[in-house]
């Protein structure tokens, strides 16, 4: 559990970086988009969506360990965590575009 904890804390430092306005280049595919494609991104809340993907991220890390070994439960979580980071996803190609 330890191990899973120290796993998340990064997680939840990049959040917080994320939402302080910083962290453009730690988002992968901006990083390398040329300035043209940088200019169709509403970077803001390209921001608040990395930012909460990190934080759900760092919870379902926490969480994993608290289901025990029962690999039913763990592939449920898995499931709901592919479905929560496909909704994401889909926010960050829709949602942080400029129209």
């Amino acid at each position: 559990m330890i191990v899973c904890l120290i796993i998340a804390i990064p997680f939840l430092i990049l959040s917080v970086i994320f939402l302080m306005g910083k962290g453009d280049k730690l988002i992968a595919g901006y990083n390398t988009a040329s300035e043209e494609e940088r200019a169709r991104v509403n970077i803001k809340r390209l921001r608040i969506i990395m930012a909460f993907l990190c934080v759900i991220t760092a919870i379902y890390g926490s969480v994993l360990p608290m289901l025990g070994t029962s690999a039913i439960k763990q592939l449920e979580a898995l499931f709901v965590f592919f479905l929560i980071t496909f909704v994401f996803v889909t926010l960050a190609n829709t949602w942080a575009k400029k129209k």
